[in-house]
């Protein structure tokens, strides 16, 4: 079983990211020095982490469920979890992740974004899972605003200023544009656009330097092996 600790340490860490002005997503990436050794000898969000980025998906989605069952409060912390559940294409399930961590960081502009990529699923689109987004703040990060825009709205212009962003934006704009722009052809059914736009996302400098640590990275990674795509030639070179 998970020891009271691990769920008790990880629970602090997101009410930290909640109040303050860091993501949760940093404070996962923090190194765990102040955390005992024995929770972070069984941490299974780290656990359900390393599981997602190695393509072992439906383990990971398994670590997640048991920090569940051992406090269901941590459920709208989870954000990975719903990540996993997209990939493992249990989009109802994700969309209600998603759904549920917006509950407690109403701010998440991806939160809203990976709802909107699931009920496209379910739904048969964007268009048809527009009216049914999630209300969030305004994310203070150029490139995910722009993401957003695209999203909720479909136009050609703001295709446009993505595209823009992935091209002159500075590192981690070139990866986070090139990584939503490969969501949003993909919740369009373009695979050849979803495809081309997630290679290049791996093949950028913020994706093959010092930010490979990032979570989303390995999601591009992950996208990349699921759907085989490029022959998983980008993946191999990792």
């Amino acid at each position: 079983g998970i020891s009271t600790m691990a769920v008790v340490v990880f629970l602090s860490l997101c009410s930290a990211a909640r109040v303050g002005t860091t993501s949760r997503r940093a404070l996962l990436l923090a190194p765990l020095a102040a955390v005992p050794l024995a929770a972070q000898a069984a941490n299974p969000v780290r656990e359900g982490m390393t599981a997602f980025s190695n393509n072992r998906v439906e383990e990971a989605i398994e670590l997640y469920d048991s920090v569940i069952r051992a406090n269901p409060a941590s459920k709208p912390y989870l954000w990975q979890r719903g990540l996993a559940l997209y990939y493992a294409e249990r989009f109802a399930d994700g969309a209600e992740q998603f759904a549920s961590d917006v509950q407690v960081n109403s701010n998440d502009t991806e939160e809203q974004i990976w709802h909107l990529v699931c009920l496209a699923q379910v739904m048969g689109g964007l268009e048809a899972a527009r009216p049914l987004k999630l209300t969030v703040g305004t994310d203070r990060r150029p490139v995910m605003r722009a993401a957003q825009q695209l999203f909720l709205s479909g136009s050609l212009a703001d295709e446009s200023r993505l595209s823009e962003l992935a091209q002159r934006g500075d590192a981690s704009e070139r990866f986070y544009a090139l990584l939503y722009l490969s969501l949003y052809y993909e919740s369009l059914v373009q695979p050849a656009k979803a495809e081309q736009r997630m290679l290049e996302a791996v093949e950028t400098d913020y994706a093959r330097g010092g930010n490979r640590s990032d979570p989303m990275v390995e999601l591009a990674r992950v996208a990349i092996l699921r759907r085989n795509w490029g022959g998983r030639r980008a993946v191999a070179a990792r």
